[in-house]
């Protein structure tokens, strides 16, 4: 027989669990699971349950009208459950905070010229989680606005876009905060990451490939972070517009290839880190117009037609310890004057000397040629790219600069690549 302080003592540790649960915000202890098998008891059982609540979708293929979420609900999908907006406009608006929609598949959203039509938009919520779905075919993928402290993780976001003018973002934020993207694939889409008026946000390990214009796409967004992305194969490569204090390290930039595709383009960036970044097979690498006090440490390129192309109008930039391997031109510029400083970079077509072997080299490394500033000014002079004329073009002009910056130079080349 249970003595009454014993009662007492599991009085008081159940008390304490309970208080521990409602802390954690599981205050709701009677939360219901609905279960879904057709559309009529989506809407029906959505009217019905309360906030904590959760939706579970039977697999099976659903074409419904939008659902309005203004509730904190958990909408979750069995394996095959798809839900299909074909001849309707967008399927899940969500309006509530702390909603959770996870392992659903979204399709057949339809291009609008009116309205930004999306298969999941977040519109003015909070501590929402859009996790592990799929989206196919949709103008607008997920749509983020007014929101923040938002989660999308581990989507797989496709569709077959084929022009600009009648397709949508896969990932598309405008005016949020505090936003995590980590862990999508993103293709076929307009943009496949577009943020706008964004701020304290990070993209971390998204891979977007084989989008129309730019795999990635900042505009006018503050002290955000993206990290170990690949972006490849993007019809503009990437943009970063309008904004500072952004911090990209550990990118991937691959075969971002055309007239006006860039690994990175940067216009009217400051105060910003590009670090240890790998940029391969692009048309330019690194494009800064009208961006200043920014720091290029530590980033690869290679086998790119222009490594870096920066404008006269840049200003303070520090590029060192990056690494420049079998570019048809490391640097180009449009100005005889030059703002920015090149400083303990390794230069594969270096060919000064290092006598005290101290893996420096002992004499400045000019990386801007000749030729590289006449094609800036006349692009058709690319035809000839290695003839035998330019290259003696280039060395007359290393010997006495005349047209090329003076003043863009490596002083302290290294002689070794980092290991």
């Amino acid at each position: 027989m249970s003595s009454p302080g014993g009662r007492k003592d599991r009085m008081r540790f159940y008390l304490f669990i309970y208080f521990f649960l409602w802390l954690a915000g599981f205050e709701n202890l009677e939360a219901t699971i609905y279960t879904i098998d057709s559309k009529e008891s989506l809407f029906k059982n959505y009217d019905e349950c309360s906030a904590g609540d959760t939706l579970f979708i039977k697999a099976g293929e659903y074409n419904i009208p939008e659902l309005v979420i203004a509730k904190a609900i958990t909408l979750i999908g069995e394996s095959g459950a798809v839900l299909d907006a074909t001849d309707q406009g967008q399927l899940v608006k969500i309006t509530a905070d702390s909603v959770v929609v996870q392992g659903l598949t979204f399709q057949h959203v339809q291009t609008s010229f009116i309205d930004d039509n999306a298969a999941v938009k977040v519109d003015n919520a909070k501590y929402c989680s859009i996790e592990n779905n799929v989206f196919r075919d949709n103008f607008f993928a997920i749509y983020l606005a007014k929101s923040q402290n938002i989660k999308i993780v581990g989507n797989q976001i496709h569709s077959n876009a084929t022009r600009e003018s009648t397709s949508g973002n896969g990932i598309h934020l405008w005016y949020c905060k505090d936003i995590h993207i980590s862990e999508n694939k993103v293709t076929g889409h307009r943009d496949g990451i577009y943020l706008e008026f964004v701020r304290d946000s990070f993209i971390v390990r998204n891979f977007s490939a084989n989008n129309l214009r730019y795999g990635l796409h900042f505009m006018f967004s503050d002290n955000c972070t993206y990290s170990y992305n690949t972006l490849q194969e993007n019809g503009a490569g990437v943009a970063v517009m309008y904004t500072k204090k952004v911090k990209m390290t550990d990118n991937k930039f691959y075969h971002n290839w055309g007239s006006a595709a860039f690994g990175l383009l940067l216009k009217e960036i400051a105060d910003s880190y590009i670090q240890r970044n790998k940029f391969i097979q692009n048309s330019v690498g690194l494009y800064a117009e009208s961006s200043n006090r920014n720091v290029v440490q530590g980033n690869t390129f290679t086998q790119n037609g222009w490594a870096v192309k920066i404008m006269g109008n840049c200003l303070q930039n520090e590029f060192t310890q990056n690494e420049f391997l079998g570019n048809s031109f490391d640097v180009a510029t449009n100005s005889q004057f030059n703002y920015n400083n090149f400083r303990a970079n390794y230069w594969d077509k270096y060919t000064g000397y290092d006598l005290n072997r101290d893996g420096v080299g002992d004499v400045p490394y000019r990386p801007v040629s000749l030729f590289s500033y006449l094609v800036e000014k006349n692009e058709p002079a690319l035809v000839l790219l290695n003839s035998f004329f330019i290259e003696m073009l280039n060395v007359a002009e290393k010997a006495l600069p005349i047209l090329t910056p003076g003043t863009l130079e490596d002083p302290v080349p290294r002689m070794r690549r980092n290991r």
